[in-house]
């Protein structure tokens, strides 16, 4: 009998029963990924509201305050490249646990900081920890999805992205209201535990053989940018031309210079400057960069005024953001689908137009008995135009690209949108203190209506821009799955 059973002939599962059994899997992938993601996306924003309790609590300039944020999106953006390189080569499961060992243990010495200093340095390794977690969350869901159902996994990991920069404000507002500060980064360290042993069981190892790692292209852009980026926010404090900021500015735009010509010149540079030589590549980066460093920096002054000057509480201060940060919500996927129509160039555009004008908007009617009224047109207007641009600008970047590039177009995209932030919250804050103060709210408002006017103009030079890129061209076809064809790819456990 057994020799019969032995005998029977064996059937292959067709393709509905393979995408079947991979179910759990891409199930579990989504959850774990989209969860980290999550976290990672949130820390951009969640201190926003709590900056006031924060200073207040431990002191600190302005330019501390400045850190507190940018140490994070400083990190999370010259290391991103490279985070997701260390996966490919040394295994994208390992190093995404690392990540999240890295991100969770910096959050809990966040909470546990008793001075700014240690503040920040806990916030610069959270930035670590995010760029390994981000990159290598998308490429291990792409691995765990049927390129069937791909498509609506990435959709749906996309939106938990959104909802992170949406719930930012408001979440580091509740929590920093009704309990402290500090729970905006204990928040993260039990979710963190529960990832780890599941993320080792649930998710499947994968590798890409033949990868390399760009170590002095890394170590170019990463002391070329702390360089800019400490010039620009010690600026007001020591002086234009006092020898830190000058050393800073001098020595980190020569670094950036240096990483610009390794692209040209290394056989395989983490970011190849070819693809700057596309028209349509080109604009869209300068683009994004422009944008995140118009908005991250209004934001992070916008937050402190409804608190400072507005007399709001952090939690209504989020609720009050939310006309702005949450919008993506609604008008994203609609964005979406108007680009598929009539092409992304004409959304990209009208998106960036229209933050423009309701920073615009509020630079003109910012004083210290505004009412919220007067502000919604402005919040709307901002939401509105940072909606339209999210998905477009997507699709027209990976419409400039072949498909052996579009993991490094994602991934430039991606630091340039961090380094923009960085740059805007160092840049107006820096306009800020040289304008105003925090003294008096009429020196807040004083100093905050040319910060904006300033943000608003950087988003219409985005705009102008965009105007530049090509009309009519296609998303290039999707990049072969990671792990289906070079890499390994055991199966889940």
């Amino acid at each position: 009998m057994n020799q019969e059973r032995t005998q029977e002939p064996t059937q292959e599962p067709t393709q509905d029963q393979q995408e079947t059994r991979l179910r759990a899997p891409a199930v579990w992938a989504l959850v774990l990924t989209g969860v980290a993601s999550f976290m990672a996306a949130l820390d951009n924003l969640v201190v926003t509201t709590a900056l006031p309790a924060i200073r207040a609590d431990l002191g600190g300039k302005l330019e501390d305050l400045e850190w507190t944020v940018n140490a994070y999106t400083v990190t999370f953006a010259v290391l991103l490249m490279f985070g997701s390189a260390l996966g490919d080569r040394f295994g994208r499961r390992r190093l995404f646990i690392a990540g999240l060992v890295l991100f969770t243990g910096a959050s809990a010495a966040a909470a546990l900081a008793s001075g700014i200093d240690g503040l920040i340095a806990a916030r610069a390794v959270q930035g670590v920890g995010a760029a390994i977690m981000m990159p290598l969350s998308l490429t291990l869901l792409t691995v765990a999805v049927p390129a069937a159902r791909r498509g609506m996994a990435l959709g749906v990991y996309g939106a938990v992205g959104g909802l992170a920069v949406a719930c930012g404000p408001l979440i580091g507002g509740s929590l920093t209201e009704h309990i402290s500060w500090q729970w905006i980064f204990w928040l993260n360290v039990p979710v963190g535990l529960a990832l780890i042993p599941l993320v080792r069981l649930r998710l499947a190892e994968s590798t890409a053989p033949n990868s390399r790692l760009d170590l002095p292209g890394t170590l170019l852009i990463s002391g070329g940018l702390f360089g800019v980026v400490y010039g620009l926010v010690n600026a007001n404090a020591h002086g234009w031309t006092s020898a830190p900021v000058l050393t800073g500015l001098i020595a980190g735009s020569a670094l950036i210079g240096g990483f610009v010509r390794h692209g040209f010149r290394s056989a395989n540079p983490m970011l190849p400057m070819r693809l700057f030589r596309d028209r349509g590549f080109l604009g869209i980066n300068l683009a994004s960069l422009l944008m995140y460093l118009g908005m991250f920096g209004s934001i992070f002054l916008l937050s402190q005024f409804l608190q400072g000057v507005a007399g709001y509480s952090p939690t209504q201060a989020g609720l009050r953001m939310l006309p702005w940060t949450g919008m993506a919500l609604v008008v994203a996927p609609i964005a979406g689908i108007v680009s598929d129509r009539i092409g992304g160039r004409p959304v990209v555009v009208a998106g960036l137009a229209l933050q423009a004008l309701g920073l615009g908007w509020f630079a003109a009617v910012l004083s210290t008995d505004l009412s919220y009224g007067t502000q919604l047109p402005a919040l709307i207007l901002s939401g509105i135009g940072m909606s339209l641009y999210f998905a477009p600008a997507n699709h027209v970047l990976m419409s400039t690209v072949t498909p052996a590039d579009q993991g490094k177009a994602s991934g430039t995209n991606s630091a340039l949108r961090e380094v923009g932030g960085a740059l805007g919250v160092a840049v107006l804050a820096s306009v800020f203190s040289a304008r105003g103060g925090y003294e008096t709210p009429q020196t807040f408002t004083d100093g905050t209506v040319p910060a904006l006017w300033i943000g608003a103009a950087v988003v219409a030079l985005a705009a102008g821009l965009a105007l530049l890129l090509p009309r009519g061209r296609k998303a290039a076809a999707p990049a072969p799955a990671p792990g289906r064809t070079l890499d390994k790819v055991p199966a889940a456990r």
